[in-house]
């Protein structure tokens, strides 16, 4: 049951918790979107952050459109082939995400891309606050990824990375690095970083004279991609899931 303005029922969730769950935005961006008289509760205008509501039983819209409030979360890890796009959207003539998930009922979103070019691990959810704040760069959830480069590697590489590699739209620094094989004119490396920007590690190998061949995601955070094959969707455990929550202060 919703609430009057301006009162609290301690019954129902905060409205701008329910829009987050449902992938409107971020918290703090759902509290202007309500203080800016956008949102309607059961046919009414509602501006009070504190608003409590029934996502089960109340109508909630947003700029006149209903919102779907309501659904059991899920989370799910997809080791994303190479070739695949990153959207759910169906594609033309090439595969997308869609295309792993299309048995379920529920509508889910992916957090964050990878490349095309790129296979490894994607989350997949419909709980839209955690998939804000794992895509947000202030909550600093590290992604890890194997990159197959020319060798030798050079002993100063890892230094060189940690300190910053001065790119086209600023610096990037890497959490981590390790060289996890070297055979001859090939290797393998594992770099660990935050960022979120289009192409980081190709383009920040590329910069210190390393260009990747092949890229794979290993790890989001405290989830790894482990032995789940290309194509593969699995649920996360409730293990998992806590981790995920725990890793950004939820």
């Amino acid at each position: 049951m919703s609430t009057t303005t301006g009162q609290q029922d301690e019954q129902g969730v905060r409205l701008q918790k329910v829009l987050a769950d449902a992938g409107i935005g971020s918290r703090r961006a759902c509290e202007q979107i309500i203080a800016d008289g956008r949102v309607k509760v059961n046919g009414r205008v509602v501006s009070w952050f504190g608003e409590r509501v029934d996502p089960r039983r109340d109508e909630i819209q947003v700029d006149g459109r209903k919102i779907e409030t309501w659904h059991e979360l899920r989370y799910f890890a997809l080791n994303k082939p190479v070739g695949v796009e990153s959207t759910m959207a169906p594609g033309k003539g090439v595969r997308t995400l869609i295309d792993y998930v299309e048995d379920l009922t529920e509508r889910i979103y992916h957090v964050g891309r990878l490349d095309t070019d790129t296979e490894g691990l994607l989350l997949l959810t419909n709980d839209g606050e955690l998939a804000h704040r794992l895509m947000h760069p202030s909550f600093g959830v590290t992604k890890t990824y194997l990159a197959d480069v020319p060798g030798p590697i050079p002993r100063d590489l890892g230094r060189r990375l940690r300190a910053g590699v001065d790119l086209e739209d600023g610096i990037v620094k890497v959490d981590d690095f390790k060289l996890v094989e070297q055979t001859g004119r090939r290797a393998l490396v594992e770099v660990t970083l935050h960022e979120g920007r289009k192409h980081i590690v190709r383009r920040l190998l590329a910069k210190a004279g390393f260009p990747v061949r092949k890229l794979a995601r290993t790890n989001f955070g405290p989830i790894a991609l482990g032995r789940l094959k290309p194509g593969g969707v699995r649920a996360l455990t409730e293990k998992e899931v806590a981790a995920l929550y725990e890793a950004v202060g939820l």
